[in-house]
């Protein structure tokens, strides 16, 4: 019987192990360059240089009020804070549901809620009970990185959909029955409004088409809303100023949220899903699996984001983003960029550089360029376009009025010297 060969150069003459290979090709992907861009701001900061940061999509000032007390008092009484159920408190999930009664006039039952580890949490329990390997889902180009990635990873056909100004960087059904005709059948789109990076946001009809054709033709939607709140419309108090759900239009679509955004959460990792009753087994049992639970400290100081004090100091928030988001588009004639996504929500501008490109290969050098120099952080747009985002950046808005007039001045400068 003939052995298997072995090496005798390991351990006290033992065969050495066999090589571990690199790694599994479902983690393959790449990583997120504002996770890049940002450890180098870190690294010019510490050597003293004066950098100005708008990569990041974090809204400054951080938590209510009303969840800070909330944290103190749980830690201040030593609260024992361990596992909840998997998914979430019923507290805390009857208060998200009430939520939707507050702002959508839904009727949401606590058991539909799932609350997670932050939306990057939502979204992979909802791509992995709703989606089997092979399965093609589509997306929006440009789109946000993480759903392509994740996506991937689970071995799914990421279907692109190349949005452009035209389709106000928002997917049709006439270029999903494309994509159909083109690849064969989808099991699922994802559609997020307000969008990043482009801000763009799709209306109630737009949404409702979008639904029915999903419901038609047996497409899973997933409607991404951690931006709901976020928006800038002519009526505040109009229906759907704060951006449209998705279950006002098909209960059997996946709603992902966050309190990172509207709220200011972005380090406390925590958000939610409203779930079909269909999939609810699912995510509880896969929920089960990956992490236990949410994180129980957060959970407890998240019931003080639905005060109206809290909702008050977000919507104040918000207030001073419109203001910068108009500083910004008065300052676009200076900038000379070309084609500018309209920035409907969120607190994104997303352009195409057009003649400012200048000398540089493409936006990820010019963004270099522009750090290096002028001490000004954006994202180049080839993570959120791979086909046309080498002429793009992203710039977010959130850290304020102050910090954007500054970095336009140090632009305007940078693109007159070098563009």
């Amino acid at each position: 019987m003939a052995s298997s060969p072995t090496t005798t150069d390991g351990p006290a003459g033992r065969p050495a192990p066999a090589r571990l290979r690199a790694g599994a090709r479902r983690a393959a992907v790449p990583p997120f360059q504002v996770m890049r861009i940002l450890d180098r701001v870190e690294r010019l900061r510490a050597a003293g240089r004066d950098v100005i940061s708008l990569c990041a999509g974090e809204p400054s000032g951080g938590a209510p009020d009303d969840v800070h007390r909330l944290a103190a008092e749980a830690h201040g009484a030593r609260a024992e804070l361990g596992y909840t159920g998997a998914l979430g408190g019923r507290e805390l999930r009857a208060a998200i549901a009430g939520h939707y009664r507050r702002w959508y006039e839904l009727d949401v039952a606590p058991e539909q809620v799932a609350v997670t580890t932050g939306s990057s949490g939502a979204f992979v329990l909802a791509f992995l009970a709703a989606f089997d390997a092979g399965d093609r889902v589509a997306l929006a180009r440009p789109g946000y990185p993480a759903y392509r990635n994740i996506l991937a990873s689970l071995g799914c056909e990421v279907v692109e959909i190349d949005c452009g100004p035209g389709d106000r960087f928002q997917p049709t059904v006439a270029r999903l029955r494309q994509a159909v005709a083109d690849g064969g059948p989808l099991a699922g789109l994802v559609v997020a409004s307000p969008a990043n990076p482009t801000g763009t946001m799709v209306s109630r009809a737009e949404l409702d088409a979008l639904a029915g054709w999903c419901a038609a033709e047996g497409v899973r939607l997933v409607s991404d809303e951690i931006y709901h709140g976020i928006t800038y419309p002519d009526d505040p108090a109009a229906p759907g100023a704060r951006g449209v759900c998705a279950w006002e239009a098909d209960r059997g679509a996946i709603v992902v949220s966050s309190f990172s955004k509207y709220w200011g959460m972005t380090g406390w990792r925590l958000g939610w899903a409203l779930m079909p009753d269909a999939l609810a087994p699912a995510f509880d049992a896969l929920a089960g699996n990956v992490a236990l639970c949410p994180p129980a400290p957060a959970q407890v100081a998240a019931l003080g984001a639905f005060t109206d004090a809290a909702y008050a100091q977000s919507d104040q928030r918000v207030a001073g983003f419109a203001r910068t988001r108009a500083l910004l588009l008065g300052q676009l004639d200076r900038l000379g960029w070309g084609t500018v996504a309209p920035a409907d929500g969120a607190f994104y501008l997303y352009a195409d550089l057009g003649e400012r490109l200048g000398p540089f290969a493409d936006a990820t050098a010019w963004c270099e360029a522009l750090l290096e120099e002028a001490g000004v952080a954006l994202v180049p747009g080839g993570d959120f376009d791979g086909a046309h985002g080498d002429r793009c950046v992203r710039l977010s808005f959130a850290a304020g009025a102050d910090a954007v007039a500054a970095a336009v001045e140090r632009i305007v400068a940078f693109q007159q010297a070098r563009c």
